[in-house]
């Protein structure tokens, strides 16, 4: 697997996804992205060119872990 400075975590029960970068080896927390919306502003606030071309686009530098991409609502039960 190709490493990716920017994870994008499986989604929680709750809804979100966790977005983490990783620096030198250290992750760090960027915070809880509920739409695409969220993830493009938290990765412009840490002053990464064009943003929204990386999200929207086809990035090697996001990784999105369990799930599809751009999905942050987990699937709803299905009954019987």
């Amino acid at each position: 697997m190709e490493y990716a400075p920017i994870l994008v975590h499986r989604i929680s029960p709750s809804g979100g996804r966790r977005v983490v970068i990783r620096i030198a080896g250290v992750d760090t927390v960027l915070g809880i992205a509920y739409n695409d919306a969220d993830l493009i502003e938290f990765l412009r606030r840490i002053d990464l060119p064009d943003p929204e071309d990386m999200v929207l686009g086809d990035s090697a530098a996001i990784a999105w872990q369990g799930g599809k991409p751009h999905v942050y609502q987990p699937e709803p039960e299905e009954s019987e």
